[in-house]
């Protein structure tokens, strides 16, 4: 017996779908942190703007709005393909999980994005339309509808991760909302959301920071860029310990509610025995072997660190493989008894479907390693080999989950010592002699955007084999393309997505060289000689 919601589902085309969307997404990302970030420093710098009324913070927001800009545009841009690969590579997911996953990204589309790109316009065009709280209202309303966006997207992606207000509906063969307010309010969505949002805030005070000391390092726009630094030091100080924090509460969760997830970011192989459970600072974690060489250890960490207690055991790999075994078992029970009740609508089938419901996805990640994926082929011969390889299935890959992990934190805490030196010597007024800070904040912009992407790579990585944790199997998902046309598309996306970055690095790089040229030379007072000018806000070393 053998349930295929669909269609069958050619492996090629899968693995090339997920390729697909995995360079989808991490093309996309690159942008987003940006996006996220800048609107809140614009805000700020609009806001001291408006209450000083000093013409140098107006400059500021006007410049760093420029470059947000060009990054909004073409963040707007990649994005919008994602949504429609859902239902031209991903068709058996978005059946599954249409009604569930539909909903918030419908909202995003009319509250969030149609907030964010009507008041965009009005924030660069309407400085000279609007009074200065009108379009500093409208600033914040761009702030506000960038970062809502951010969260109808991680509300779906959190059921992903985290199945909790849906139920399957076995005549559809559907997820169906039970329980609006559990999908929005689920723990796993709002630590994202805020965890993601706030990790947007460090892209954007590095990336200002960045370029303000390359000006300083120049020594051009010295005003200009020493208070840009000093407000993003200060922005980034305060952002870049909360994400720390924030990436705490979430691996709490991933222990709560995807131990796999957890066990193969830390490299745990073997349940650890408290209260002396070493945390591994360095290993070579082999997944055919599963065992981890060159282990650093650091031992009575993990208790506290990943389950806040001393006395807690974390599980490891194996022992959740043979948890898995159990559930896959249970899985088959359920997939046979809904295949019965879809032929003749057996209320005694529906009752052991019920029983069972929840182990439901590892019956179907079992049907693919049964002969002829067929269920019921399996006999006492072949179970076991069965319930093996599925068992080996839902582990993620331990090698790329592990270092991810350990990259994506190895930056932010190099985030918070380059934050608080800048802030430090910011406000001490000695900046400027510290040239070795001035050349690492330079070529520390990119590293919070890599450590998003790690951070979006440990996420997803994780979660596999599941599309829908526990429900939908990843090989499952996939639209009936052929790898001949998966091919082609993926050749498209990938020339038109590095096409869009090349157009991003040209003119962020161009604009940013430029610097703000309409404020590098003030008009001189007539009558007052060569060498006075007359800047409304400006007193030179003001700064200071």
């Amino acid at each position: 017996m053998r349930i295929v919601l669909e269609h069958d589902m050619d492996h090629g085309v899968v693995d090339l779908s997920r390729l697909q969307f995995a360079l989808t997404a991490l093309y996309h990302f690159q942008f987003v942190p940006l996006t996220l970030g800048m609107t809140f420093l614009l805000a700020a710098m609009e806001t001291v703007y408006v209450i000083t009324g000093k013409q140098i913070y107006k400059d500021m927001t006007q410049f760093w709005g420029k470059l947000f800009g060009i990054n909004f545009a073409i963040g707007v841009a990649t994005g919008l393909t994602m949504e429609f690969e859902f239902g031209t590579n991903w068709s058996m997911y978005s059946h599954f999980m249409g009604d569930v996953f539909g909903a918030p990204l419908a909202i995003e589309g009319m509250m969030a994005f149609f907030l964010e790109s009507t008041f965009v316009g009005l924030m660069f065009f309407g400085w000279n339309r609007l009074s200065r709280g009108g379009h500093l209202a409208v600033t914040y309303l761009v702030a506000l509808g960038s970062n809502l966006s951010a969260l109808w997207i991680l509300v779906a992606n959190g059921f992903m991760q985290d199945p909790v207000g849906a139920t399957f509906n076995p005549d559809t063969m559907r997820m169906e909302f039970t329980n609006f307010a559990a999908l929005v309010f689920s723990e796993d969505a709002q630590a994202k959301f805020v965890h993601t949002s706030i990790a947007g805030f460090v892209t954007g005070a590095m990336f200002v920071m960045g370029i303000s000391a390359y000006y300083m390092l120049r020594k051009q726009h010295r005003e200009f860029a020493a208070r840009s630094f000093r407000m993003a030091a200060l922005f980034g100080v305060i952002s870049s310990l909360a994400v720390v924090t924030l990436g705490d509460a979430l691996g709490r969760l991933d222990y709560l509610v995807q131990p796999t997830k957890l066990a193969a970011m830390e490299g745990i192989w073997h349940t650890t025995t408290p209260p002396s459970a070493p945390w591994t600072a360095f290993a070579i974690p082999d997944d055919v072997a599963q065992k981890n060489y060159a282990e650093i250890n650091i031992p009575y960490v993990l208790g506290p660190l990943v389950a806040h207690s001393f006395t807690t055991a974390v599980p490891g790999i194996i022992d959740l493989e043979q948890k898995a075994k159990v559930d896959t078992v249970n899985g088959i029970k359920a997939v046979m008894a809904l295949h019965q009740y879809s032929e003749d609508k057996d209320p005694a089938a529906l009752a052991t479907f019920r029983q069972y419901e929840q182990t439901m996805g590892y019956g179907f990640l079992a049907q693919r390693y049964a002969p002829d994926q067929d269920l019921s082929k399996l006999t006492a011969d072949n179970l076991p080999a069965v319930l093996d390889r599925t068992a080996r299935e839902t582990i993620p890959n331990v090698f790329v989950e592990f270092w991810g992990f350990r990259l994506m934190v190895a930056c932010g805490f190099a985030f918070v010592v380059v934050f608080a030196l800048g802030a430090y010597y910011s406000l001490r007024n000695k900046l400027e002699t510290q040239r070795w800070l001035l050349r690492a904040s330079m070529w520390a912009i990119p590293l919070p955007i890599i450590a998003c992407e790690y951070g979006w790579i440990v996420a997803e990585n994780g979660r596999q084999p599941w599309t829908v944790y526990g429900w939908l199997p990843t090989y499952m998902s996939a639209s009936s393309h052929t790898v001949g046309y998966m091919i082609f598309s993926l050749i498209g996306f990938v020339l038109l997505y590095s096409a869009f970055i090349a157009a991003e690095l040209y003119l962020m790089f161009k604009f940013a060289r430029l610097g703000p040229t309409e404020h590098a030379a003030p008009k001189p007072v007539e009558g007052a000689g060569p060498a006075t000018f007359s800047r409304p806000g400006y007193a030179e070393k003001s700064w200071q």
